[in-house]
Formats: structure tokens, sequence, C-alpha cells
């Protein structure tokens, strides 16, 4: 199933692919199919959604895309859209997510898409992952069928997952203390997962999993693909065991957590296109309060109006890119939250909203011992900090 608002005066269309983990056993299946029902089937989906961010038909709330045609494909395959599986004697579930997405391609072809000029394929967490995975099979699809013309590009939200080292190394038990390599290197053979055959082909057979890891992936891939990464993502930190509760941070999470930010901030470097805040949060593009965070000045809509016209122009010229309308954005400060358009922050356990330098106190920040690594007096360290500097 699929949930579309049709725009017929648009030749643009936004396909965006839901995200919510995965489960890779039959054990951890079956506790999603009792405690996450919607995430694997579609029985109790409801007749309508209202869309919200990129998604959204408001142009205050949308900017670039309000007037595209949009599809949202639910994610009820709990595979990252990898799977090519039926159900069958040994396996009571089927993983589908590669077959939906070309499924859903099809239908939409007799709807209007035949026209198109432009296809963006988005999604968030693993739906983000879903679009690296999925982005040049959706062109090909096209293609075959006889539509040159369409230009396919993706939008990947928080899916650019890093293979690091956990800060606690915990066995494989269920999805969210899994290391993301392990519990993938599982999914694909209960999935039957595919993965891009440009990229399977940097791999050793039954190495597949390194698909799923942005940095690996997108070298490979032809179409042209936005990022958009927290650089503090929080389901990443989950997976590498940092629980951010109630207690201050150790200093060995406070490094890790430092560590974190570079580590995914190198990995964007040769990322063409890329936005990345320094923000501990997880999932943006259909959140309403999208348009506030800003990288450099930039807003992540107007990013991606300004690689929309990179793209339009370099179809025409190959001009170098466009003046005033970076599509390159990286925050460089080394912490979370130090970039002052982060959304709010809230204590997990009472629920207030906490300021950049209480939100720092909670995690264990030594201001004093800080300031004097920096050379800086303390009272001109929480200026910057609370400046976003």
């Amino acid at each position: 199933s699929y949930y579309l608002k049709e725009s017929k005066g648009s030749r643009r269309w936004l396909l965006f692919l839901e995200g919510g983990w995965y489960c890779f056993n039959r054990e951890n299946c079956d506790t999603r199919y009792d405690t996450m029902r919607r995430l694997m089937s579609s029985r109790e989906w409801p007749a309508t959604r209202v869309g919200t961010g990129i998604l959204s038909s408001q142009p205050e709330e949308n900017p670039h895309w309000w007037n595209a045609n949009m599809v949202f494909i639910p994610y009820c395959s709990s595979d990252v859209w990898s799977g090519a599986s039926s159900k069958s004697e040994e396996n009571e579930y089927a993983f589908m997510g590669a077959l939906i997405i070309q499924e859903v391609i099809k239908e939409l072809v007799g709807k209007g898409l035949s026209t198109a000029k432009v296809l963006l394929l988005a999604g968030s967490s693993a739906g983000g992952t879903g679009v690296l995975l999925n982005v040049d099979r959706v062109a090909e699809q096209l293609e075959e069928m006889g539509y040159q013309g369409i230009q396919v590009r993706g939008l990947a939200d928080s899916g650019w997952f890093l293979d690091n080292k956990q800060y606690r190394r915990t066995d494989c038990i269920d999805t969210i203390t899994c290391a993301p390599t392990e519990a993938i290197r599982r999914g694909i053979r209960y999935w039957n997962g595919i993965v891009p055959e440009r990229c399977k082909l940097q791999f050793k057979e039954g190495e597949e999993w390194n698909c799923f890891f942005g940095y690996k992936i997108y070298p490979t891939l032809r179409c042209p693909v936005f990022v958009v990464q927290w650089l503090f993502d929080e389901a990443q930190l989950t997976v590498d065991n940092v629980h951010l509760t109630g207690q201050p941070v150790q200093e060995g999470q406070w490094l890790y957590i430092q560590n974190l930010g570079r580590e995914l901030r190198n990995t964007l470097k040769d990322v063409t296109a890329s936005f990345a805040p320094a923000c501990l949060s997880h999932e943006i593009i259909t959140r309403n309060h999208w348009t506030d965070i800003q990288v450099k000045g930039t807003s992540l809509p107007r990013a991606l109006h300004c690689w929309d016209r990179s793209l339009h122009e370099s179809n025409k010229n190959g001009k170098a890119p466009l003046k005033g309308c970076p599509i390159h954005l990286i925050d460089s400060c080394p912490w979370p939250h130090c970039n002052p358009s982060c959304p709010t922050i809230r204590d997990q356990f009472t629920g207030q909203e906490m300021n950049v330098i209480q939100f720092l106190m909670h995690m264990g920040f030594d201001v004093q011992k800080m300031a004097q690594q920096q050379g800086l007096e303390p009272s001109k360290l929480l200026g910057m900090l609370s400046s976003g500097n």
C-alpha cells in the first residue's frame, strides 16, 4: 500500500520511504509483530495521512516542494527496504522492501509518473538507508520501461550510519544493542536482502552488508543523492551503546561522542550535496520544524533548492556551483548542540526543556576544565556556547 496526493499541474514527484529500524531473526521479528504491528502489517493503517515537513502541501512549511505529487510508502517490510523473500514453509514472514518500491513505481506510471521530469526518492532513518540501496534501481527500472527522460535523485535523511566500534561491546541479543554490522549481516541472510550490483562488486561474497553503510555505497551510485545527517545521530549513539539518560556522561563517553562527530564529518567530506548540523537528534525532513535548522546560515529547504538548481544548471552547461547557493553544508563546531538552531532538547525524565549550557552540564561537561583546555575564561566559553560559536 501507499498514500498518494496528486498535484496535476506538477511534473515533480516525491516518493518517501518511511523508517523504523528493522528486525533480523524470528525472535525479534515476533516481538516487533506484537509491539509494533504497523511496521509489520498494513492491516491497521489509517485511510489517509497528513504530510508534514517536505511532504506538506503548505508553502510556509515546505517552500520548494509543496506543489509536487507526494507519495508516502509506509514501512511494513522491516528489512531496510532491501528484502526480496516471500513467506515460505521455513519463514513465517515475507520481507519485500525492494519489491514494494518496484511495484509502487509500476503502479504510479499509470497515474502520471510517466510524464514526470524529476522523481525524488526520499526517506528517513531505515528509509534513508533504503534510498541509498534503491535509488539506482528505480532509475534502471524506469529506463527499462522506456522513461529515460525522468531524472531520478535521492534524498537520504538520518540513514548514513557508521560501522564503527561500539562504546561498549554487547552481544547481539536484540535490534537496539546489536552492533550495526552484525545486525545487518544476519538481516541480509534472513531477508534475502539485495544490494546494488555496482556496490556488491566492490566486496567479497558474503560481505554485502558493507553496502548498507552510506560512506561505502555512496561512491558507487550513479544517481545524484543529497545526504542529510545529524553529526550526533541518536540512533547511531543507541547502537553504539551510548545512553544519554539521567546520569552525567563519563569522560570516556564524552570523548566517544565528540569523536563520533569527527568520524561522521570525515565520511561526508567527499559528498557533493550534504547538510550535517552538529545536533543530537534523529530524522528531520518530515518534521514541521525542518525549515528552522541552519548550517552556516543556510536552511535545509534552501540547500535542497540550491541542489535542484545546480542539477538543472549542470545539465545545461556544466558550470561551477552557483554563487551564494551552497549545497555542501557541514558544521565544524565539535560537540552536540553547538549549533544554536538545533531542535530543543528535553530532559528524558522530567520533560523539561534545556538550553545548550544546561544540556552540556547535564552531559557532565566540565566548563572549568574545557575552558582551561581551550585557554579561555570560563565565562567567555559559556558566552560562546550559548551563541553557538
